[in-house]
This record gives structure tokens, sequence and C-alpha cells, in this order.
């Protein structure tokens, strides 16, 4: 199926498709009200204060994603394993986000938010395969050039993520609520940083 450059966060047949990649994650839209108690009990733990919502009440966090959903430039997936929700992702267009004053947007580019739930097991690399994940679907079905994130500086733990993953820093800059570091990753880039960290395993 053709992609709309234009809508790259979402393909025509999200709604009726849910995809399933090799690893068997299924990325699916997220279901308004019915997945928002998931997301409501998952924001409130301490880990979760960079997301900005522990204070949010199910009402609340149920009208942010409608607002989101119906922007046509947003798409929120809540993300599936063996019969259980794992992650949130949050796709976006650039061109239509603030982030957009800071850079250059080129055609292709796609922004991105993860929020991982808890798992019942710890296990060692958990959060870099999910990532990864999500990853390869924004890449292979999405159909995106390049990937732009703006995580808090201060969040040591997603910026080591994120260069496993391949992206390259360009600078800091200045939110509302945060100071926020601005990274890029192309699907070579990814594939590149991938077969790298397969290799170091």
């Amino acid at each position: 199926m053709p992609i709309d450059m234009r809508a790259i966060h979402r393909r025509a047949d999200a709604a009726h498709v849910p995809y399933t990649d090799a690893e068997g994650y299924t990325f699916r839209l997220l279901r308004i009200p019915e997945d928002i108690p998931i997301l409501h009990r998952w924001f409130q733990p301490e880990r979760a204060s960079f997301w900005l919502m522990r204070d949010k009440t199910e009402a609340e966090i149920g009208q942010i994603y409608r607002e989101l959903m119906d922007s046509g430039h947003a798409t929120a997936y809540l993300v599936w394993k063996a019969g259980r929700p794992v992650f949130l992702a949050e796709c976006y267009d650039p061109a239509h986000d603030r982030i957009r004053a800071f850079y250059d947007v080129l055609p292709g580019d796609l922004g991105m938010h993860i929020f991982i739930g808890p798992s019942d097991v710890r296990v060692p690399g958990y959060t870099r395969v999910v990532f990864f994940a999500l990853m390869r679907f924004m890449f292979e079905h999405l159909g995106a050039a390049r990937i732009v994130v703006e995580p808090d500086a201060n969040n040591e733990r997603i910026h080591a993520i994120n260069r496993a993953a391949g992206f390259v820093y360009d600078r800091n800059v200045a939110f509302t609520e945060k100071i926020a570091s601005l990274a890029f990753c192309t699907r070579r880039d990814f594939e590149q940083a991938t077969v790298l960290t397969a290799a170091t395993a």
C-alpha cells in the first residue's frame, strides 16, 4: 500500500489491520476509552514522572489522547505481546509540532515518544529490545526516512538507548517544561547501530 508522506504517523488501514512484527509485537491504535485505565495505571508511579501525567485523572488522560488522535498529525499506539500491553508509542509529524521551531523539517521525518509499561519479570536488555521494535515499525511499516526525538536532557537512561539505536545528537533546546536534547536517526543509522549492538551483545 502506498504511504502518504503527509500523514506518515498512521497508515490508512491502521484502524482495521493492526500490525504484528516478526518478534510478535502487535501495534494497534489506542482505543479510547477502553485503553485509558491501562495508561492511567502506568502513569502513576514515580518512574513515570518524566511523562508529566502523574497528576492526571483517567478522564483527563482520555481527553489528552482523544485530542492527539483527532489532531490529524499524531497517532498513539498501544503495543501488545503475548496477550498483554507492553508499551505506548506516540508517532507525530514534526512539521505540526513545536519541535519545528528548532530545526528544518524534511519530508519523511517522524517524531516519536515511547512509554514502556511495567514488566512482571526483569529481562536483561528488555528496554532496548522494545525500543528497537518501535524503531523497526516506524522505518519498515510507516516508511519513515528519519526519526526525531527530543528527550529530557537529564534522562541519561534514554540517551544511552537512543545512542545504541543510532541516534545522532544535535543540541539541547528549551521547551516550556524541560530542556530537551534534539537527536536524529536515519534508517541507515539504525541498521548500522543494531548490527554493531548484535555483534557486541
